[in-house]
C-alpha cells in the first residue's frame, strides 16, 4: 500500500526548504513529539559521493545536480560583467557545496543589530546560542561547545607556502591568532572547518538526518513551493509541486520560509508579498505591500589577486602530475588526509584597510593553488590567490521577479562597488594584499603579481577598475528580508522573524540579516536558525 502523500496529512509546522537554516529548523522543531513537521526540498537528497568528500565542490559548483546555477544581472561595478551565483539545491542547502569554514563573524556585527533596536541578537545573546549545538575539537570551553550537531575540526594538513604568507602578514604588521571566532577576527590563523576525520559535515548530516528517524518529521525532496497560501491575512499552508504534480499542505501554528536569501524573498513575491507595483506589474494579487522584499542585498565580493611563485610547492603541480594525483587520492582513501581534505581556502586573514578603521573590515581567503575561474583546471605553474573581500560593503542590491512562475530564477542585482566608500575599500584591499606579499619572509619564492597586474598602478582609480575586473561573489548573499523595527518601511520581519502584517509566517535564513556580519555566512545562518526554532517553540506554548 503506498504511503499517504504529504497533502493528505495535518501539519503544525511546514519548513520550506532544507537547507543550513532548514535542517537546524526541522531537528529543533520535531524535538517535541507532538508537533508534526513538514519540510519540503526542492533538491535532492545528498546521495553523491562529492557531496561528503571536501574537494567535491569543485565538482558541485555549477552542477544542477547540486546547485541553482543562478546568474546576476550586468553589474556595471564589474565592468559589465554577469557573474555565476551558486546555491546549494539538495538538503544541506549551501552546506553541502560551499567552503565549509567555521566563522561567526566579529561581536560588532551581532552588537550593531541590538543598537538597531533588535533585542536579543547582541553578541553576549548568541554567543549561547552558537555554542549551543557546536561540537567543537577543542571540547567546552569560553567560547566553544561540545558534544552538538555541528562539528568543527581543525583542517587536516598545511602548507608551507601557507605558513610563509602568515609570516609576511606578521611581518606587516597582523599578528597571527589562534581562534576567529572568540569575538574579535583581527589577525591570522588557518581556517576551522566544518569536517569530521577527514569528511564535509554538512547541515544534513549534523541536524537533519538524525531526526529524521522521528515518526512526527516528513521529508519531502524534489518539492517545488510556489506559493504560501494565506487566509485572512494569516499563512496557513503551502501550494507545491512535486513529480509533475500540484499539491497543497496546511499548517495549523506556522510556515516558516528557510529557502535562503534569494529563494525566500522569491517565494514571499510569488505569494503577493512585496513592493505591490513590482507584483501587480507580474499580475500577482497583492496580499501585502512590503516594499523591502528582496532589497537589501548584500554580499562579499572577492578581489582575486594570484601570485606566480618558485621554489615551494602549490597544489598546481601535484594537480597536473599523474604520481600527484594518486598520492592525493591515496592519502585520502588510506587515512581521510591531504588536498581531497581541502576546503577551498585554508588560511584567513583578517585586517583593517586604513588605520582609522574601528575594527577588521576585511577578509584574506588564501589558497596554495590558482586557477582562472571556477570549473577550469589548476593552472600548470606554481601559484597561490590572495582572495580579499570587502567585510561591510556599503552598496545594496535586490532581486526582482523576472516572471510570476515559480520556475523563473528571479533577476539578482547585487550592484557591487556602487559607492564610493566600497570603491575606496576595494583598492585599500589590493593594496594591503600588495603590501603582505612584498614582505620579505616571501622574498625567497620570487612571488609575481598575475592579477590583477603589476601594470595596474597605485592611483584609487586604477585600482578600482581592476577591482571591477577580477571581483567575484564570495557566495555570501544575505538580507533580502531584513528584521527591523515596526518603524522601519524596508524591515520585512521583526526581531522575532515574524513577517509583519502576515500572521503565522516567518523566515529564518540569511535573509533576515539586516546588514552582513564580518565573515563566512554559513555558520551564522544556523545560529539565526537556532534562536528561530527556540522562539517558535516558545510562541507556540
Amino acid at each position: 500500500m503506498p504511503a499517504p502523500s504529504p497533502d493528505t496529512e495535518a501539519y503544525d509546522y511546514i519548513i520550506v526548504g532544507a537547507g543550513s537554516a532548514g535542517c537546524v529548523l526541522a531537528n529543533r522543531l520535531s524535538a517535541d513529539p507532538k508537533n508534526r513537521v513538514l519540510v519540503l526540498e526542492a533538491g535532492g537528497r545528498d546521495n553523491w559521493i562529492w557531496f561528503h568528500i571536501p574537494v567535491g565542490y569543485l565538482f558541485a559548483i555549477g552542477n544542477p545536480r547540486a546547485d541553482w546555477c543562478f546568474k546576476t544581472e550586468a553589474e556595471p561595478g564589474l565592468n559589465g560583467r554577469a557573474l555565476n551565483y551558486p546555491r546549494g539545491k539538495t538538503i544541506g542547502g549551501s552546506s553541502a557545496i560551499n567552503a565549509m569554514i567555521y566563522m561567526r563573524g566579529q561581536a560588532g556585527d551581532y552588537d550593531h543589530w541590538r543598537q538597531l533596536g533588535l533585542t536579543g541578537w547582541g553578541w553576549d545573546d548568541v554567543l549561547p546560542v552558537f555554542r549551543k549545538h557546536e561540537d567543537h575539537y577543542l571540547g567546552a570551553g569560553e567560547f566553544h561547545g561540545a558534544g552538538g550537531e555541528w562539528r568543527v575540526e581543525f583542517p587536516r594538513l598545511t602548507w608551507t607556502l601557507l605558513d610563509t604568507v602568515r609570516k609576511a602578514a606578521e611581518q606587516a604588521g597582523i599578528p597571527p591568532i589562534a581562534d576567529f571566532n572568540t569575538g574579535d577576527n583581527e589577525g591570522s590563523s588557518y581556517f576551522q572547518v566544518n569536517q569530521k576525520r577527514g569528511f564535509r559535515w554538512s547541515a544534513a548530516r549534523g541536524f537533519l538526518k538524525p531526526a529524521l528517524k522521528r515518526d512526527n518529521l516528513r521529508l519531502e525532496t524534489h518539492c517545488l513551493t510556489e506559493r504560501v497560501l494565506i487566509e485572512n491575512g494569516r499563512a496557513v499552508g503551502v501550494v507545491y509541486r512535486q513529480n509533475g504534480v500540484t499539491r497543497t499542505a496546511r499548517a495549523k501554528a506556522e510556515v516558516i520560509l528557510a529557502a535562503g536569501a534569494i529563494g525566500s524573498p522569491h517565494l514571499m513575491k510569488l505569494s503577493g508579498i512585496g513592493p505591490g507595483a513590482e507584483l501587480a506589474g507580474h499580475g500577482i494579487p497583492v496580499a501585502l505591500d512590503r516594499p523591502g522584499v528582496g532589497a537589501n542585498l548584500q554580499d562579499h565580493l572577492q578581489l582575486r589577486m594570484i601570485y606566480k611563485v618558485s621554489g615551494v610547492p602549490t597544489l598546481n603541480e601535484q594537480y597536473h602530475s599523474l604520481f600527484g594525483r594518486a598520492k592525493m587520492g591515496l592519502d585520502f582513501a588510506l587515512f581521510q588526509r591531504g588536498p581531497l581534505t581541502m576546503a577551498p581556502s585554508q588560511l584567513g586573514i583578517f585586517t583593517r584597510s586604513r588605520a582609522e578603521v574601528e575594527r577588521a573590515d576585511l577578509e584574506f581567503h588564501v589558497q596554495p593553488l590558482s586557477l582562472g575561474k571556477f570549473g577550469e583546471p589548476l593552472h600548470s605553474f606554481p601559484a597561490f590567490t590572495m582572495s580579499v573581500c570587502n567585510l561591510r560593503p556599503t552598496s545594496r542590491g535586490d532581486l526582482t521577479l523576472a516572471s510570476a512562475h515559480a520556475t523563473a530564477a528571479p533577476r539578482i542585482r547585487p550592484n557591487y562597488l556602487a559607492t564610493d566608500e566600497d570603491r575606496q575599500v576595494a583598492a585599500d584591499s589590493i593594496r594591503v594584499a600588495r603590501r603582505i606579499v612584498g614582505q620579505k619572509a616571501l622574498a625567497p619564492y620570487r612571488p609575481d603579481e598575475m592579477l590583477p597586474g603589476p601594470s595596474i598602478d597605485d592611483t584609487p582609480e586604477a585600482l578600482a577598475r581592476a577591482a571591477g575586473d577580477i571581483g567575484t561573489t564570495i557566495f555570501h548573499p544575505v538580507g533580502t528580508a531584513k528584521m527591523g523595527l515596526p518603524s522601519d518601511p524596508m524591515a520585512v520581519v521583526d526581531a522575532r522573524l515574524r513577517v509583519f502584517g502576515i500572521g503565522g509566517l516567518r523566515v529564518a535564513d540569511a535573509s533576515v540579516m539586516p546588514t552582513i556580519t564580518s565573515g563566512n555566512t554559513n555558520s551564522p545562518t544556523i545560529m539565526i536558525a537556532e534562536k528561530a526554532a527556540g522562539m517558535i517553540l516558545e510562541d507556540g506554548r
